[in-house]
């Protein structure tokens, strides 16, 4: 086919492409027009597309009356915090699992994978028991426990673990490296793509996190920010404007975060997945 024939098909292609992402992306956007507009504007019909005069209240409103700062600073802390002892806890794991040998390691690997196929609602009950009887209850420690180890992650690191060549490793210990050493030296270099992957999942999960901390948490002023716009659009149930400028700043942040690291997370899933 001539270079003239295959130019329309990519105009064709990338205009579908665009049209798709446009479509993707519409909900976000009016949400975002929405947040904008006066109160009550957007209950009219049929909705409109733009404010007809942007306005910073509802933002303003939720800052100044909601106290919305306080419940996204908690999200923020606790956010920043799961996805650190999920770093420490899953990479650790995941690097066992693949380069490290102990008896049972493949069978307990298995029975870990087999406990993918386990609903996280299932083990609220009996996670809440224990978080009772050791007193973590309305603690942020509470809310912590679940996110700090998962099998998902330490999946994800020893997919991508098992990449790196056991004659680096053997090379080094005949060097008199210590296993600490190489894996602070050698193996963390090597797993960076992998372990932003792990950072933004971590902390998507725990900055979206809804049921847990809703079941954990019982103080108001512990609530995380998902907590808190549920709690407050109870009570501003028709003020649709104020619960979208809510709605955004819950989306900005994993947002920007997405898109700042998005090449390294691309990368880290491309490649963890050519070995098994």
């Amino acid at each position: 086919m001539s270079a003239h024939g295959t130019m329309p098909r990519r105009l064709w292609v990338n205009a579908l492409l665009v049209l798709c992402a446009l479509l993707a992306m519409f909900p976000l956007l009016w949400m975002t027009s929405v947040s904008f507009m006066a109160h009550g504007e957007a209950s009219h019909f049929p909705p409109p597309l733009l404010p007809r005069q942007a306005t910073l209240a509802n933002y303003l409103e939720l800052f100044a009356q909601a106290g919305i700062g306080r419940y996204f600073l908690n999200s923020l802390m606790l956010a920043l915090a799961a996805t650190l002892l999920s770093l420490a806890f899953n990479v650790g794991a995941g690097y066992a699992f693949a380069k490290l040998r102990f008896a049972g390691r493949d069978r307990i690997f298995k029975l870990l994978l087999g406990a993918l196929v386990i609903p996280g609602q299932v083990a609220m009950l009996p996670l809440f028991l224990i978080m009772k009887q050791m007193g973590l209850v309305n603690t942020y420690v509470g809310v912590l426990v679940p996110a700090a180890a998962s099998i998902f992650g330490i999946f994800l690191v020893r997919q991508y673990a098992l990449t790196i060549p056991d004659a680096l490793l053997e090379a080094a210990r005949l060097d008199g490296a210590s296993e600490f050493r190489i894996f602070r030296s050698i193996v963390l270099p090597l797993l960076a793509p992998i372990l932003v992957t792990l950072a933004i999942f971590s902390f998507l999960g725990s900055w979206n996190d809804f049921m847990w901390p809703l079941i954990v948490l019982t103080d108001k002023d512990l609530y995380t920010l998902p907590v808190a716009l549920a709690s407050l659009s109870r009570e501003h149930v028709q003020d649709n404007e104020m619960m979208m400028a809510g709605s955004v700043l819950t989306i900005l942040p994993v947002l920007l975060l997405f898109l700042v690291l998005q090449r390294y997370y691309i990368q880290g899933l491309l490649v963890g997945s050519v070995k098994g």
